[in-house]
């Protein structure tokens, strides 16, 4: 039986919003700062998330730059060690926590719903409640800074006993904010887990819905799963903190160990939280400018499904070095690889699909190719972390450092740049100047390989992770990340600059703006209305 592709349906829209981009049925909308309090728009919500994570982007790039020029050559240049500590813990933080994940909700909130065909995500309120707990969490974080003793200063891992008995006295609102945000993020995947089982257009089975719409639920429930993992420690290191307990204090009969086993049993399907959307929207561009279905549509769905499982098998590839049985070494080992083969199905299938296609290289495709190649060289380094015996050369260097950043920055960051640029035009109506964005992509790219690539060999000379100073042999390397950071950073000025302008105007796009483009939300006028679906479409299929 030939398998079932969510691309190229026919659809018939029963009745959208009226020209004015208003549903009769709806009241008109508020003005002013009470709009944005009191929305329960999701198109609305999915901006003010978006807003959010560009403005954490920019806050924690800036304390990347301040580690950055710290490190730019051996010596202590511009800030003390202490400061250094709350610099590269705080963009830790702020990065994954504040930037990558809220606009990853973002897309969800302004694209599930016109993907699906529902006239709104299904607890409007939780949502607009879910996105207002986030400034409260980071106006929280970031006040730390200015308190006594300074920010967190323990790296974003927060380790036990660093976190707990060394750490400054804003460690316990460093712990309020995270368990807000993490409030926040249980509260969005409730309202995506529900939009999509129960709000889906008649006619659409779950296998008809885009990639973008199954990678969202798989990481909704991953979310979930883990975000009370991540509480409950550290509600005990509060609890160790403040009320005398041990869970953590070797000295009192506890172990930090512990910590980091509860830390990346939530933090490795973190990481897979961060990945997977961006796995969604690759699989929606390549196909658009390859002219072409995606290939195995099934198996990307069984793969993603694959990887959600298998990302609670392998927490402990994390902890080679504290000790564990030689058995416990070995079975992290072997799952750690096993975790390649879903994600190298994945990879195969993008490929796949560019064959023998009619390829066009606008700015969406350029950064979603730049994504396949990088984040598949951060995948190997990564097959090159899980071996067990190598691992205990690797931990703790700047070859970790490395790692990570080739499969968040080219890989999830770069896959919501190329969102942003595929879906603008059907969020303000206008193309963004292509060539400007053709800029902003070359910078992005020499600026991120140039800061990154050096640290694997920076890492594999041995040097550490975390460190203000450094031996004159990692000069070198230092100074060519450094003039790769500033590079990067400047370049994503370049995108503001163009979100600007193409909100403020531009081409005029079509409902349909890239020719290749076949999901549901191209069906709808470009800007969407405000009211996308008065009535639900109709999802036909096409006969195989």
């Amino acid at each position: 039986m030939a398998p079932k592709l969510p691309l190229h349906h026919p659809v018939e829209q029963s009745s959208t919003a009226n020209a004015g981009g208003q549903a009769a049925a709806h009241p008109a909308p508020r003005y002013g700062i009470k709009r944005w309090l009191l929305t329960t728009n999701h198109k609305e919500i999915g901006s003010l998330y978006l807003i959010f994570s560009l403005t954490m982007f920019f806050i924690g790039g800036t304390f990347a730059m301040v580690v950055r020029a710290e490190l730019f050559q051996p010596g202590l240049q511009l800030v003390e060690p202490e400061f250094f500590n709350q610099m590269t813990t705080m963009h830790g933080l702020i990065m994954v926590f504040g930037a990558i994940m809220p606009s990853f909700v973002g897309l969800a909130n302004w694209m599930i719903p016109l993907q699906i065909g529902a006239p709104d995500m299904a607890l409007p309120r939780l949502n607009n409640f879910s996105f207002w707990l986030l400034p409260v969490a980071f106006t929280l974080l970031l006040s730390t800074l200015l308190m006594p003793g300074g920010g967190p200063n323990f790296g974003w891992t927060f380790y036990a006993p660093l976190s707990t008995t060394y750490a400054p006295p804003s460690t316990t609102f460093f712990i309020l904010s995270l368990h807000i945000a993490g409030i926040s993020s249980i509260l969005g995947a409730i309202n995506i887990i529900a939009t999509v089982l129960n709000l889906r257009a008649p006619g659409m089975r779950m296998m008809d819905m885009p990639l973008f719409c199954w990678t969202w639920l798989i990481t909704a429930f991953l979310l979930i799963a883990v975000m009370p993992v991540l509480a409950g420690a550290v509600t005990m290191m509060l609890m160790d903190i403040n009320f005398g307990t041990s869970f953590f204090n070797a000295a009192g009969g506890g172990d930090p160990v512990l910590f980091q086993h509860l830390f990346w049993f939530f933090g490795h399907p973190e990481v897979y939280i961060m990945i997977l959307p961006a796995f969604g929207i690759v699989s929606a561009i390549i196909p658009t400018f390859s002219r072409k279905r995606l290939f195995g549509y099934a198996s990307m769905v069984y793969a993603t499904g694959a990887i959600a499982i298998l990302s609670f098998m392998v927490w402990a590839h994390h902890m080679f070095t504290v000790g564990m049985p030689l058995t416990a070494e070995l079975f992290f080992m072997y799952t750690t690889m096993l975790i390649a083969v879903p994600t190298g199905v994945k990879v195969f299938n993008w490929v796949a699909t560019m064959f023998r296609g009619s390829i066009s290289f606008e700015p969406p495709m350029l950064f979603a190719l730049a994504f396949v190649v990088q984040f598949t060289i951060g995948g190997f380094s990564g097959l090159m972390l899980a071996i067990s015996p190598a691992d205990f050369q690797y931990h703790d260097t700047y070859f970790v450092v490395a790692h990570f950043h080739y499969v968040l920055v080219p890989g999830a960051l770069f896959a919501i740049l190329a969102a942003a640029y595929y879906w603008l035009p059907k969020w303000t109506g206008h193309y963004p100047n292509l060539r400007l964005a053709q800029w902003h992509f070359w910078l992005s790219v020499i600026g991120v390989n140039l800061t990154f690539f050096p640290m694997h060999f920076a890492g594999l000379a041995g040097m550490p992770r975390r460190i203000p100073d450094y031996a004159l042999q990692f000069a070198d390397f230092n100074l060519a990340s450094s003039l790769g950071g500033f590079l990067f950073g400047a370049s994503q000025l370049l995108f503001v600059w163009l979100i600007i302008k193409c909100v403020r105007g531009g081409e005029k796009a079509p409902a349909k703006a890239w020719e290749g483009a076949e999901d549901l939300e191209w069906s709808v006028p470009s800007p969407a209305p405000l009211h996308t679906f008065e009535h639900p479409p109709t999802f036909r299929h096409e006969s195989k």
